[in-house]
């Protein structure tokens, strides 16, 4: 295996466990949510500046790096300061004198394994050599660009409704919300697939897949849909909006 691909594992295993660390110190495990974006630039980035730096590395380069550092600031701003998250309070609370152990290896190194299995792509291409820009890497970028729009927009109408003081407690239905109940979801998947598609050309690109395809499935089935889900089950005005609005994939309302 290229040792680009090998250290970029180190890298990613060293970045989570520093983080992990962190969060003892501050005891607050929720910050790894911070860790998620600029993981993927670190990767990028390394592995760029390792290897023999093409144009299509360069592309991919600064798209994850748009995506991950802009995640990273709207995590950031949003959650820095206030008490650890619902879901890593719940199970700090359940696993008791075993949270330190269990945190590391099933938050941290998960997420770390995680990441370097949806992180394939990204190395995949900073580790090929030059291969021309063609219709797969354009077709790539475009997606990308869609991916991007729904998730950038999507948290920015998000972000604007809950600034309301009278929107407390409600559910927002406009917008890209009022065709998808998970545009930023839907647009991070989307996003890894135009980057699927821009790996595609390189040597091994088919196997780039693997990213996509686990990205989507989390987002889902496991991480993201349902777990919000979930904390809403029992809003009367949320389950209305679920039954006329398409879960994942955008469309229009039932009714309409």
């Amino acid at each position: 295996m290229d040792p680009i691909m090998i250290n970029s594992v180190y890298v990613v295993l060293g970045f989570f466990t520093t983080f992990f660390i962190i969060a003892q110190v501050v005891k607050n495990n929720a910050i790894v949510d911070f860790a998620w974006g600029l993981g993927f630039v670190l990767v990028a980035v390394y592995s760029l500046l390792a290897g023999p730096m093409t144009t299509r590395g360069i592309i991919l380069t600064i798209l994850v790096a748009l995506w991950g550092l802009r995640l990273f600031y709207y995590i950031f701003r949003r959650n820095w300061g206030k008490p650890e998250d619902f879901r890593y309070a719940k199970w700090r609370r359940e696993w008791g004198k075993w949270v330190v152990p269990r945190a590391f290896f099933q938050v941290f190194m998960l997420q770390a394994v995680i990441q370097m299995v949806i992180a394939w792509p990204i190395v995949l291409v900073n580790t090929a050599e030059q291969v021309p820009i063609g219709p797969w890497a354009v077709l790539g970028i475009v997606v990308w660009c869609v991916g991007y729009f729904f998730e950038v927009v999507g948290d920015k109408q998000l972000a604007d409704f809950k600034k309301d003081p009278a929107n407390k407690g409600r559910i927002i239905r406009s917008g890209l919300w009022r065709y998808t109940r998970h545009p930023n979801y839907f647009g991070e998947a989307v996003m890894w697939w135009g980057i699927f598609l821009l790996a595609l050309p390189v040597p091994l690109g088919l196997t780039a897949v693997v990213s996509p395809l686990l990205i989507t499935l989390l987002l889902l089935f496991v991480s993201g849909v349902p777990m919000l889900e979930k904390k809403y089950a029992d809003n009367p005005e949320f389950q209305q909006y679920a039954r006329v609005t398409s879960k994942f994939f955008p469309w229009f309302p039932k009714g309409e």
